[in-house]
């Protein structure tokens, strides 16, 4: 990992684009007293808005709200070079390069070397955050420890389930990516995981700390926006990347075995991705695309508009490292049944505000399809139970708990330069 060191700085006045706070030296961050707010904390996210996803939103939120909160956040996220984040002072784009095996991506790694370690040292040196966070280890990862390693900084790394819910298979195909993995996890002086199951699967990367459970939160407060296409009168929802492990295939094949009993039932698929048009074409060879409606990509208030009408939400994933979309189904009220995949059963209740099912089991997603559409019911009670277990997922809870997480860090860091 020596290849990653950004190498030695000179501390310089922080940027005149940034906040109006004092900026503390990272060598004088372990020495911070019991009780006093952390001045900076840097989230190093693998990506970041305008792009969509789980992680971006989670890492715009929690930025938020711990500057709500009184600290000083500054996000930096991977510079892909397509649509940089705008450098206004809370967020910087770092070109985050790694080599691959070929000579050629040796090649371009060395000529695009001396760039990145300049902007991550520009980076810790303006922003002197005293403890960096790793948002979902990518190529952000190798750079934001070496980076903390280097100058003493306290590191801790979230989970976001990367390390089995990338579609890529990063970690399956990169050995760099799980040695560096492997020496952040022995590095870091927190672990924070969206789910008991994500943090079980870090394992096989090596010893690490005992990682603390910091799930994911939702806007409550969030507003409805209109769609441009129409929506059925009556309907079932499934919300998300159209991609393979998100298990759709087997929702449109369970709603065609109810379509035979259960008229006047439709399906709302809402989102995008490459499994688009092979979706669209199982639709025509079931023969049900005249009840089935792909509403494209949305933004998160028109999937709350979707959701708001629906009879329920379906999740049927092959696996969840969380499952968010199981809050926007609570928050609009909706009848919720989940996949019993990965993170879901850990705060899905059975039977009280939603319902768990084996996504692999056809059979017994289109009976509970059938149950759901006849029972008006038992939608109500699962929607009332949600709207009541929503409230416990506010962003505002979820940066509380990295608050404790990121004070501890930089405690532990404190107590050991005292002894």
């Amino acid at each position: 990992m020596a290849a990653f060191d950004p190498g030695p700085v000179a501390h310089r006045p922080q940027d005149p684009d940034r906040a109006e706070v004092a900026p503390v030296p990272p060598q004088h961050a372990a020495r911070l007293p019991r009780g006093r707010p952390l001045v900076r904390i840097a989230l190093a996210t693998s990506s970041y808005l305008p792009r969509l996803g789980g992680v971006e939103e989670h890492v715009h939120h929690v930025s938020a709200s711990l500057r709500e909160r009184g600290h000083d956040v500054v996000v930096w996220t991977v510079d892909q070079g397509d649509e940089p984040a705008p450098l206004d002072g809370t967020v910087r784009a770092l070109p985050c390069p790694l080599p691959n095996r070929s000579f050629g991506g040796i090649a371009r790694w060395l000529a695009a070397f001396p760039r990145a370690a300049s902007a991550w040292r520009h980076a810790v040196t303006s922003d002197a955050p005293d403890v960096i966070v790793v948002q979902c280890f990518g190529a952000n990862g190798p750079w934001a420890a070496t980076t903390a390693r280097r100058h003493g900084i306290p590191l801790v790394y979230a989970n976001h389930g990367e390390t089995f819910m990338d579609a890529h298979d990063a970690f399956g195909t990169s050995a760099l990516l799980r040695r560096a993995l492997g020496r952040t996890l022995r590095q870091a002086r927190a672990v924070t995981s969206c789910s008991a199951y994500a943090a079980a699967d870090l394992a096989r990367f090596g010893a690490h700390r005992p990682a603390r459970v910091v799930g994911n939160g939702i806007r409550l407060d969030l507003e409805p926006q209109p769609l441009t296409t129409g929506l059925p009168e009556r309907y079932v929802a499934g919300v998300g990347r159209l991609v393979e492990n998100k298990g759709f295939q087997a929702l449109l094949t369970a709603f065609a075995r109810l379509a035979g009993e259960s008229a006047g039932i439709d399906l709302v698929i809402a989102g995008d991705g490459p499994e688009r048009r092979r979706l669209e074409e199982l639709a025509e060879d079931l023969g049900i695309s005249e009840r089935v409606v792909f509403t494209g990509a949305l933004q998160r208030g028109q999937v709350r508009r979707v959701l708001d009408g629906a009879l329920s939400l379906v999740v049927p994933s092959h696996v969840e490292a969380f499952g968010i979309v199981i809050l926007e189904g609570w928050r609009s009220g909706a009848a919720v049944l989940a996949t019993d995949r990965g993170g879901p059963p850990e705060f899905v209740r059975d039977e009280v505000d939603g319902l768990l099912f084996d996504p692999l089991d056809i059979d017994a997603l289109a009976a509970l399809l059938a149950r759901i559409a006849s029972d008006e019911a038992l939608r109500g009670r699962l929607g009332e139970s949600g709207r009541r277990a929503v409230a416990r997922y506010s962003w505002a809870r979820v940066a509380e708990l990295y608050e404790g997480v990121l004070e501890d860090a930089v405690q532990d860091v404190a107590a050991k330069g005292r002894s």
